[in-house]
């Protein structure tokens, strides 16, 4: 198969799940960290993830770029893991610095609590898992 084309914002801007998300990498500044040369596995949240994290917390995260940066790149992971590598490890370490915990339970692979719906969007520089939940990194 050929290498897919598109970056991991255009793969997560060209799936309608992910348009949350998506503009709120753009909000954070991080379009061109994603698009870059470097290869990363996001742990996406869909926009139903988003839909259940509290307005108020939205809100703030939408006026504290900062924060928000770093709640999205908690989501992130350097290089390539697939899912046949994401079921081997116990936990992660993020881009913004803290570890997720990886756990798998009846067949169904979790990020925190987050529960893994789809594995596997390739991407020219990495690859997307789908997740149910949005992730808070520790504060």
């Amino acid at each position: 198969a050929a290498p897919p084309k598109k970056n991991l914002v255009q793969t997560a801007a060209s799936a309608p799940q992910f348009s949350t998300l998506v503009s709120l990498v753009k909000k954070a500044g991080l379009v061109s960290t994603l698009s870059g040369r470097t290869n990363y596995t996001v742990f996406a949240p869909t926009n139903a993830a988003f839909a259940k994290v509290p307005k108020r917390t939205l809100n703030a995260l939408a006026k504290d770029r900062a924060q928000l940066k770093a709640v999205l790149l908690y989501h992130v992971v350097k290089g390539k893991v697939p899912a046949s590598k994401v079921v081997r490890l116990t936990s992660a370490r993020t881009v913004n610095g803290a570890s997720v915990t990886i756990d798998v339970r009846n067949g169904k692979v979790f990020v925190n609590n987050a529960r893994v719906t789809k594995t596997d969007i390739k991407a020219s520089n990495g690859i997307v898992h789908q997740i149910n939940r949005v992730l808070l990194p520790p504060s």
